[in-house]
């Protein structure tokens, strides 16, 4: 029973201690996802894009309650941090899902779909997404300096963007 409980233990400080990412990897740069116009678009292209400038990522859904209702906190670090661009990777799984809740939400930034939601793909492997809405912060060389958030109002989001 001891080498069980210290087992786990071992297991949940080795998960613990596990180094957040910093770069995307190949095969996520590779993924596409969709523009507004209903082009493809690769993450590689896009972060070449706005290099340069800071990058807050926000996956969201239209569907999606919490995402909503986190949407004041992202309009205020909008207003908080005007030279940052602000790139919102939705995973409806419907175009017109998406772009009406661009609408009805009134969400300002750059847009894009993930062409396979939230259950699979590169992107969402990658960041290991689980729940939405989820915030990652770029910085200017294209480096990944916040990878996990889950509210925008968290102190680790407006402290990366400064």
């Amino acid at each position: 029973m001891l080498r069980k409980i210290a087992l786990i233990f071992i297991i949940f400080l080795v998960g613990c201690s596990a180094e957040e990412p910093t770069q995307f990897s190949k095969i996520v740069l590779k993924s596409k996802v969709y523009t507004i116009d209903n082009r493809t678009v690769s993450l590689k292209e896009l972060l070449k894009k706005y290099r340069g400038k800071k990058v807050l990522i926000d996956v969201w859904a239209s569907w999606c309650k919490d995402c909503v209702k986190g949407l004041p906190a992202v309009k205020n670090l909008q207003n908080s941090f005007p030279n940052v661009i602000f790139l919102f990777l939705s995973v409806d799984k419907s175009k017109n899902a998406w772009k009406n809740g661009i609408q009805r939400f009134q969400i300002k930034g750059a847009h894009y779909q993930l062409p396979k939601g939230m259950k699979s793909g590169a992107f969402v492997d990658f960041i290991g997404l689980s729940w939405i809405p989820r915030y990652l912060v770029i910085d200017e060389l294209g480096k990944i300096t916040l990878f996990n958030a889950t509210s925008a109002s968290e102190s680790a989001v407006g402290n990366a963007l400064k």
